[in-house]
């Protein structure tokens, strides 16, 4: 019988401070020392969970876009229409409820690196079809193509 994990949250703790190191020191600066002391865990723990610098800034960033396309999708709950949904746009776009300094600087990272990591590209690819996908309900897809262009400057 094995037995439970000490802390059972230890990854995502791993995960966001992945996520909060990129933001404050970039992701060159990224190393698995920065992470686990940032995370408040055991160095080894880095190589428990991960197989290297690779797959965590691919997971991490992953958990990120994930997270964003929540407060995304939630951010449009309740428009009911193309008017609405151009006045949201509008707003996200000048509010910082999802564009925080944090974020912001996660999303600039992601943006720098993607070209030199198939995995980081993929990761981009996808989230950017998750909010296309979400603007597809109130537009057809050419039209949501180019308020995401909007959206992203």
């Amino acid at each position: 019988m094995s037995r439970p994990p000490n802390d059972p949250h230890r990854r995502e703790k791993i995960l966001q401070a992945t996520l909060d190191t990129i933001a404050e020191h970039g992701i060159h600066a990224v190393t698995h020392r920065k992470i686990a002391s940032c995370a408040g865990v055991p160095l080894g723990s880095m190589t428990y969970y991960f197989d290297g610098k690779e797959p965590l800034l691919e997971e991490a960033f992953t958990w990120f876009t994930r997270k964003m396309s929540q407060q995304y999708r939630d951010y449009f709950a309740g428009v009911s229409g193309p008017e609405m949904a151009c006045e949201s746009i509008t707003t996200l776009i000048h509010s910082s409820e999802v564009t925080t300094p944090h974020n912001m600087a996660l999303m600039y990272q992601l943006y720098a690196f993607m070209n030199r990591s198939a995995a980081l590209k993929t990761v981009m690819q996808d989230w950017m079809k998750m909010s296309q996908t979400t603007l597809e309900q109130w537009f057809d897809p050419a039209t949501a193509a180019r308020w995401m262009r909007l959206s992203r400057g």
